[in-house]
C-alpha cells in the first residue's frame, strides 16, 4: 500500500520536482513536465510510463495497475490503485516515470 504521504516525499525526492494543482489532481512534474498525478477522490495515481513499461508493470496486476482507458493511456498514461500496490513497485514505477521525461 502506497499512502499519499509516501507518494508526495518520493515524487519531491527527485532532483528539481515541484508539485502543482492539474485541475481536481495534484501533479508532479520536472522541466515544466508532469510525470505524474494523484487523484484524492480515487486514491489513485496516473504515472507517464513509455508503452514497455506500462505493459510490465500493467502485467504484476491487471486489477490495480492500468493504462488509463482513453487515449492518454495510449500515450503511456498508467493508473495505479495506491490502497492495493506494493512501495516497492510504485518505488520502480515513479522511478522510470520520472527519467523518462528527462530523457526527452
Amino acid at each position: 500500500m502506497v499512502t499519499l504521504k509516501n507518494f508526495r516525499e518520493l515524487a519531491l525526492s527527485f532532483l528539481d520536482t515541484n508539485e502543482q494543482p492539474h485541475f481536481e489532481k495534484t501533479s508532479f512534474r520536472v522541466e515544466k513536465k508532469i510525470f505524474a498525478t494523484y487523484d484524492t477522490r480515487k486514491n489513485q495515481a496516473s504515472l507517464k510510463l513509455n508503452e514497455i513499461d506500462q505493459s510490465v508493470f500493467s502485467a504484476f496486476d491487471v486489477k490495480n495497475i492500468y493504462p488509463v482507458p482513453n487515449n492518454w493511456g495510449k500515450q503511456g498514461w498508467t493508473v495505479f490503485n495506491l490502497d492495493k500496490v506494493r512501495m516497492d513497485l510504485f518505488t520502480d514505477a515513479l522511478t522510470l516515470a520520472y527519467q523518462n521525461i528527462l530523457k526527452k
